[in-house]
């Protein structure tokens, strides 16, 4: 199959996302033109035009972009590591994992919760991430149903853990019906703070899994294959759980459990610029930015003035595309 360019696909990639950014910003309850919005970000727009953009909008859209972003590559890894195409973030329970931290982080937050929630949402997640992987493993191997029964059963126990949370606390009964869109998978950016602390883990994670991308295409080949090649497996793979737990953490602090954008975005990169996961993972980051931005504007227009969380439309998208590697895959995983 023919790939393109990687500097061709990454071009088209990030053009998508500034026109996505920009459409998302301008439409919504109140349309906001496109000159309109190009004058606040100069200074000189209308004070009520300003409010909308810079308090309301754009950090939800950019936060959109960053959770996308953070699951699309949090997918890319541990697809990578476990050589599975059906690895994800949420399949695999590390955001019901983050979401628990993450609630306890609101519980117990006060003045250092825009640190706290990531921080605990990425003790879960990582948690989360080795609990599923120990479990699933079987003599050396990880078979993909085990897999996905592991994460599964993690990810309703996790729920269920959630759920005590928010009934037990007092301090979240107050805004619980928030709480709950939030879980859900609903963007919600209290501040820029809390933006710019998930971007800077996204960044970081970034780095190291572009850090270590050979040694996940040598993996690839299998741990004996790889091992034989001089990469140490084992310390490979604790980098992968920490760089995916870390984008899992992320995303769920900003917008809680939003499924399958790891499973889309990999998949369709993977279908233009092949397998080597240095070229994957920026690709799949931008891809998965895009997805979600979009899916953050549908959720919000669709059933105007109601607002749907962002993640009904992933299921709605990824679900489907879920079956259908099922499917493709049956054979392969005697599923």
């Amino acid at each position: 199959m023919r790939r393109f360019p990687l500097a061709v696909v990454l071009a088209a990639l990030m053009a998508a996302l500034a026109a996505a950014i920009l459409i998302a910003v301008a439409f919504g309850a109140v349309p906001v033109p496109l000159e309109r919005i190009l004058a606040t970000f100069r200074g000189d727009g209308d004070p009520t035009d300003a409010a909308i953009v810079l308090s309301l909008r754009l950090p939800r859209v950019l936060g959109a972009a960053v959770v996308g972003g953070a699951l699309a590559g949090a997918g890319a890894l541990l697809q990578g590591m476990l050589r599975n195409p059906l690895a994800d973030p949420y399949v695999l329970g590390a955001s019901a994992g983050a979401s628990v931290g993450a609630v306890l982080g609101l519980i117990v937050g006060g003045a250092f919760g825009v640190l706290l929630v990531p921080a605990l949402a990425f003790a879960g997640a990582l948690l989360s991430v080795v609990a599923v992987w120990q479990l699933a493993r079987v003599g050396g191997q990880t078979p993909v149903v085990t897999l996905l029964l592991a994460g599964v059963v993690l990810s309703a126990f996790a729920g269920s853990i959630t759920t005590v949370l928010l009934v037990a606390s007092d301090r979240l009964q107050l805004r619980l019906v928030s709480v709950i869109g939030w879980l859900m998978g609903g963007v919600a950016v209290v501040s820029w703070a809390q933006l710019v602390v998930s971007a800077v883990l996204v960044a970081v994670a970034l780095t190291v899994a572009l850090a270590i991308a050979p040694r996940l295409d040598a993996l690839s080949l299998g741990d004996d294959a790889a091992a034989s090649l001089g990469v140490d497996v084992e310390a490979t793979k604790r980098i992968v759980l920490a760089a995916s737990a870390l984008l899992a953490a992320a995303a769920v602090s900003l917008a809680g459990l939003i499924a399958f954008v790891g499973l889309i975005a990999p998949h369709f990169v993977r279908v233009l610029l092949g397998a080597a996961h240095a070229r994957l993972v920026p690709a799949a980051v931008l891809a998965g930015a895009v997805f979600l931005v979009v899916a953050d504007l549908v959720a919000r227009l669709a059933l105007a003035p109601a607002e749907l969380p962002v993640g009904v439309i992933s299921g709605l998208v990824g679900g489907p595309f879920f079956f259908a590697l099922l499917w493709r895959y049956r054979a392969a995983y005697r599923l």
